[in-house]
């Protein structure tokens, strides 16, 4: 709840800061846009809550990840996105009570965020807020032959928030690059780097 209030006031910040220049003749246009995006995801796992045993130490672990999205600016500076999602399958070693194994991670989902921008003519800056649904599925797998392997999955939700920088070529052809973190339950400091196209039209 904190952290939604840091948020929800540094949006209220890069809101006043572009009052003044939402007014600019050289302010990008409002209307929808449609994109996609690759990146790099960092899973900061703290626990393994699903395999069953104590679980001393879990190794971070990165993975590529892509997603597709579609949007609506309705003004420079007010806009929402849609965002499908795939973080890939981050995964690496984790040491128990008794055997240790590997375990591998694979999200995948929808979200929906709000989009607060700061337009300077064809530069802007950003700062979005919203929340990640998605399909979480887990697999380990145990050294020790007498444990069995555990392969589930769960659906959920997590705040998630982020920023970064756009710049639009032309009328239609933005690119901007953006760091996001997504509030995992077992994994709260999990982030993700993005380098994204979209047409606007």
């Amino acid at each position: 709840m904190y952290l939604s209030k840091r948020i929800t006031m540094a949006l209220s910040l890069a809101l006043a800061a572009a009052m003044p220049l939402g007014a600019s003749a050289d302010a990008p246009a409002s209307g929808p846009y449609i994109g996609a995006g690759w990146g790099q995801f960092k899973l900061h796992l703290h626990d393994l809550s699903d395999v069953g045993v104590a679980v001393s130490s879990v190794t971070n672990s990165d993975d590529n990840a892509w997603k597709a999205f579609v949007g609506y600016r309705f003004n420079p500076i007010i806009g929402l996105e849609a965002a499908y999602v795939d973080y890939g399958r981050p995964g690496d070693r984790f040491t128990g009570t008794g055997t240790n194994g590997d375990y591998q991670v694979t999200m995948k989902g929808f979200s929906p965020s709000l989009i607060a921008t700061i337009p300077i003519q064809n530069l802007e800056l950003f700062a979005k807020a919203g929340y990640y649904y998605y399909d979480l599925h887990l697999k380990t797998q145990f050294d020790s032959n007498g444990t069995a392997n555990i392969d589930s999955s769960h659906r959920r939700s997590d705040f998630l928030y982020g920023g970064g920088v756009g710049y639009t070529f032309g009328d239609h052809l933005h690119l901007r690059a953006d760091y996001e973190r997504v509030d995992i339950q077992n994994a709260p400091q999990s982030d993700a780097f993005w380098l994204n196209a979209a047409w606007r039209f």
